[in-house]
């Protein structure tokens, strides 16, 4: 008897590099960090200042002090106080927006119009497939009528019962 044994960890393992979702997902976040890279330097390098303009600085310095007063020293350290950094947030929800924004109109919206397109296309093709089923199907009881009309007159028309005797 024979037993049939159980594949092993580096089997079920090497299954499952195979499977081509891994290498996607892979490639996606590899994508994904060189993507941020080029957003996060956008956002630091052209929105912050933007927004700083109708400061006085740049927006990763806004701050507000939730128990005043709030001193700094001369390195930009607080030393006193307790402050709320909410430009690094702001900026950091820029960057989400940017990217969610551009994720969007370049990937997600054009895949989906495709995806729309191609099962369009399949849906006319079935439905084109559909209607030579049916026209074939509308000839073969055509068809079928005319020869069980023919085989009716045959049937029903005068008998020949042989030779007459006159």
């Amino acid at each position: 008897m024979s037993e049939k044994k159980e594949p092993g960890v580096w089997e079920g393992f090497k299954a499952f590099l195979m499977r081509g979702n891994v290498v996607d997902l892979a490639v996606a976040v590899v994508i994904g960090a060189a993507f941020t890279n080029i957003v996060n330097s956008v956002v630091k390098g052209v929105i912050n200042p933007l927004v700083g303009a109708f400061g006085t600085k740049d927006l990763d310095h806004y701050r507000s002090c939730l128990k005043a007063p709030c001193e700094t020293n001369a390195a930009g350290e607080v030393v006193k106080g307790i402050p709320i950094m909410w430009g690094p947030v702001l900026s950091a929800v820029l960057s989400f927006v940017i990217t969610a924004a551009v994720v969007y109109f370049l990937m997600v919206l054009p895949m989906a119009k495709y995806l729309a397109r191609v099962a369009a296309k399949r849906a006319e093709r079935e439905g084109t497939k559909e209607v030579i089923e049916v026209s074939e199907l509308e000839v073969l009881k055509e068809i079928r009528d005319e020869l069980v009309a023919q085989r009716g007159s045959r049937d029903s028309g005068p008998r020949d019962s042989g030779p007459r005797e006159e």
